[in-house]
């Protein structure tokens, strides 16, 4: 009778276990990440009145089993549903991060690694990737410095908003490409000021600029220069460059100047004569004085004492009346065009008393100077040493608006010429290979002396350099077309690389802060920053074991290995490895089931009952078992 009270107890007992497991995972419905358990019971024990016995073959007795008389019933095992995948938890936060399939997540608390399937992470103050609710630090693979690739060796704490990664740095641009239309028929191409391409460009601090480039139409109607305009930051301020590193900059291959065909007719105005000394006039007095425009070497002046100007401004600097004049002097010839350009223009003399008869060809410029003794030069065509046959006051000396014709011009820059029959580029400056022309702003030669405060000269350094640590650029030309177009010219100029292999590459970028972190399906965390780059930052690295189940529950979500669930070696393991993946801005959430988990309540509270009415149905056997002496 004893027998079936303790049963009775036992059964109890285990049914209320079974009631604490049913109630834990209700509790921990909506608990992030939460693994249901469940309970499995077996019996306590047995106790034996008769043990088997077999069959006896002499006095042919059958074998009779054993009596045994059960005790109870115990919990057999509480096992966790650790590989079943909750529901998922769209919260748009980019650090919440769910695992798909069954490996955890490596959390440290500074002293030992954690395991959790709770994803909800954020960045703390000093830039690592932690645990919300308990500030621990995620564990993963840092990027290889060298490489740039993730090294997989000892997890160690993602530190993803490090000062370093904050920004990402700038660099010059050294490569670029022009694409587009040349029309020959664009009045822009046709006219002196040419169609203009502006590229932006870097320097290596992050400085951005722009380099103006134009192309003019020569008289041969598939030949155009390609020349180098200016260079201005971003403030609209113009770069001051030499002729000597213009050439320099964007001459070409041969590094002396290129000569374009024209046929250009100039005109000395009504009203303007030239007197001695190389002054022109007209009714109002001296207009332009050439030795107040050029030193003697052909330089022109730019010395910042203050003098007058003839018919301009009273006073200026020298730098300043030498670029008056020098404009009024090409105005009166009726030049549209910059007055640099009226300089470059050539006029070919012709020896006809030679035998046989001779020609050279001089650029104005050069008849100028001439005017005023300075260093003529060698002629742009022609044999050396040859002087001027005429002088330039001789050209429209009457002021009556004769005129004289340039049959070319000289520039620093490259020739462009088309294929008059499939209008696709054909060569660069003679080359029907190479169609590549180069910028070259890192050459020695934009490396010279500014003008200090006091007028003397001052070595450009690295600190006082106003014009930027640039790279050279290779610019590339195979893209440009000469088409039909309704006269209007598309080209244009981009940075970076044109070819497939590298689209992009070589453009040059600004300082960028970053805007914006991301984690993709491997758990490789990356940045991006505002000057459209984007960076590695780390991967999330995760464990894995044999038997995930062995985990024992540490609280707040967190697991530690066991002897039987396998031990953590320290590395990790790729996520993708297992066929498993990460999901950015969800997270896991507990897969208890509710429908079931009341399912077994209503079993567990039948057993509990039923168990009771085994403790009061034998108590009342025994009430009457105590009755039968009354």
């Amino acid at each position: 009778m004893m027998r079936s009270l303790y049963s009775g107890v036992a059964g109890l007992k285990t049914h209320q276990t079974k009631m604490d497991v049913i109630g834990n995972n209700i509790a921990n419905v909506n608990t992030t990440a939460y693994k249901a358990s469940s309970i499995v019971f077996s019996d306590l024990m047995s106790q034996t009145t008769q043990r088997a016995s077999g069959p006896n073959a002499t006095t042919g007795a059958g074998g009779i089993n054993a009596r045994q008389i059960g005790l109870g019933v115990k919990s057999g095992a509480i096992n966790i549903n650790i590989t079943g995948q909750g529901s998922t938890q769209s919260t748009g936060n980019p650090f919440d991060v769910m695992i798909n399939g069954n490996n955890f997540f490596v959390v440290n608390n500074g002293q030992e690694n954690f395991f959790t399937r709770d994803g909800s992470f954020y960045v703390d103050a000093a830039g690592n990737l932690a645990m919300t609710s308990l500030g621990y630090n995620v564990m993963g693979w840092q990027v290889d410095p060298d490489t740039g690739n993730i090294r997989k060796d000892t997890v160690s704490a993602l530190r993803i908003m490090s000062a370093a990664n904050l920004t990402y740095p700038p660099e010059a641009t050294s490569q670029a490409y022009l694409s587009g239309i040349i029309d020959k028929n664009d009045t822009d191409v046709t006219s002196e000021n040419g169609k203009v391409v502006n590229l932006k460009i870097y320097d290596s601090l992050g400085y951005s600029y722009t380099a103006k480039f134009k192309f003019r139409q020569s008289s041969v109607k598939e030949e155009y220069s390609m020349e180098l305009d200016k260079i201005i930051d971003s403030t609209g301020a113009e770069l001051e460059l030499s002729e000597a590193e213009m050439q320099t900059l964007f001459g070409d291959s041969s590094g002396t100047q290129a000569i374009q065909k024209v046929n250009t007719k100039v005109s000395l105005k009504k009203g303007y004569t030239w007197g001695t000394g190389g002054v022109l006039n007209n009714a109002d007095g001296a207009v332009a004085t050439l030795a107040n425009i050029f030193n003697n070497d052909g330089t022109i002046k730019s010395g910042t004492n203050i003098v007058s100007a003839a018919g301009v401004t009273p006073e200026v600097t020298e730098a300043e009346r030498a670029q008056q004049e020098l404009e009024a002097l090409a105005a009166a010839y009726g030049h549209e065009g910059a007055a640099d350009d009226f300089l470059n223009l050539c006029v070919t003399f012709t020896d006809a008393t030679a035998t046989p008869p001779t020609s050279a060809t001089f650029t104005v410029k050069q008849l100028l100077l001439a005017e005023i003794g300075g260093t003529v030069g060698n002629p742009v065509v022609g044999a050396a040493g040859t002087a001027p046959a005429q002088t330039f006051t001789k050209l429209g000396e009457k002021g009556d608006g004769s005129a004289f014709t340039s049959d070319s011009r000289v520039f620093y820059g490259h020739t462009v010429t088309f294929d008059h029959k499939t209008g696709l580029l054909a060569s660069v400056d003679g080359s029907t290979t190479d169609f590549n022309v180069r910028l070259n702003l890192n050459s020695a030669g934009l490396v010279g002396t500014l003008t200090g405060d006091d007028g003397n000269p001052v070595q450009i350094t690295d600190e006082n350099n106003p014009r930027g640590n640039f790279s050279n650029i290779v610019i590339d030309l195979s893209e440009l077309s000469m088409f039909d177009n309704k006269g209007t010219s598309t080209a244009s100029a981009t940075s970076g690389s044109n070819d497939d292999q590298t689209k992009g590459m070589g453009a040059g970028r600004r300082l960028g802060d970053m805007i914006g972190v991301s984690i993709d399906q491997a758990g490789l965390i990356y940045a991006s920053y505002d000057n459209g780059m984007t960076r590695l930052l780390g991967q999330i690295a995760t464990a894995a074991f044999a038997n995930a189940s062995g985990l024992e529950k540490k609280g707040d979500n967190l697991y530690s290995a066991t002897l039987n669930s396998g031990e953590f070696d320290g590395i990790g393991e790729d996520i993708t490895a297992g066929g498993g993946y990460m999901s950015t801005g969800q997270l896991e959430m507990s897969n208890v089931d509710l429908s079931s988990e009341f399912t077994e309540m209503i079993t567990t509270q039948r057993g509990f009952q039923a168990n009771s009415r085994i403790i009061t149905v034998s108590d009342t056997l025994l009430e009457e078992l105590t009755n039968l002496k009354r």
